[in-house]
This record gives structure tokens, sequence and C-alpha cells, in this order.
């Protein structure tokens, strides 16, 4: 497990930066896809966790290869990102489905939407997928 500091927790946390999850297609191709997420874990066992579809490309992706690399960045200045890199896991966990899709809701549309979105989002189908962090590349202030 890699460690993920205070700094590098803060920026992964705040407003709705969207992730961007690097993760290899089928015929070997590189593919990037945008996902919401939460980081969930300690900051020396950090989880980034977001839902997605079992039949996505995303889905099949980690079915096949639990390796993955999600980086958050700053398209402003001072510019930044942090990179997780890590190993996934699953779980179709009805609760676990539900509880998860309602607080990446609640961070992405907010708290007065999160329970329909956590119920359209939290079905049979879809995939808890977490991501535990091996390494940790950031850059938090690229222009200082």
């Amino acid at each position: 497990m890699s460690m993920i500091s205070p700094e590098e927790r803060a920026f992964l946390t705040h407003g709705t930066r969207t992730g961007k999850l690097g993760f290899v297609a089928a015929d070997g191709r590189p593919l990037v896809a945008p996902v919401w997420f939460v980081l969930e874990g300690t900051d020396d066992a950090p989880e980034l966790v977001f839902n997605t579809g079992k039949e996505t490309a995303k889905g099949r992706a980690v079915a096949r290869d639990p390796r993955l690399v999600l980086c958050v960045d700053l398209e402003r200045p001072p510019y930044g990102f942090v990179q997780v890199q890590g190993e996934a896991t699953v779980s179709e966990d009805p609760d676990e489905l539900l509880r998860t899709a309602t607080a990446i809701a609640a961070r992405y549309v907010g708290a007065d939407r999160a329970e329909e979105f956590g119920r359209r989002n939290g079905v049979p189908g879809e995939l808890v997928v977490r991501l535990r962090a091996t390494k940790v590349v950031a850059e938090l202030d690229m222009t200082g």
C-alpha cells in the first residue's frame, strides 16, 4: 500500500474534480474515461471508490486486469495533479452499491439530489470499484 499525504487527500477531495481512469481494453489499447469518485480509507490505506456498469468497458477491463490508474488534476493555476496507481476490487453487494452511489452523488450533484441519484445508480448490474493505492505520484503546484 502507498501512503497518501494530508495535502494529497485534500486535493483529491476538493470540490467536484473528476477522475480520469486509465485502463486497458480487451485488444490491448490504453483507454481513459472520466469517473466520479470518493476517497475512502485511511491515509496509509487509501481507496478511490467509483461505480460503473458491469458490462461497460471499465467494468469488463477491471474484471480482466485489476491494475488501474486514476489521475485527478487542477486545470487552472497553480495547476497540479494526483495520480493513484493500484489494484481494484469490485463488489455487487446491493447495500454497498446504494451507499457508494449516494455518497458519490452527494459530492457531484449535491446533498439535495444524492438519494435520487443513489437509487438510480446503485442497482443490479452496477459495480462498486475500490482502487487501492500502491503508488501515488503528485505535483500540487506546477507553477511554484
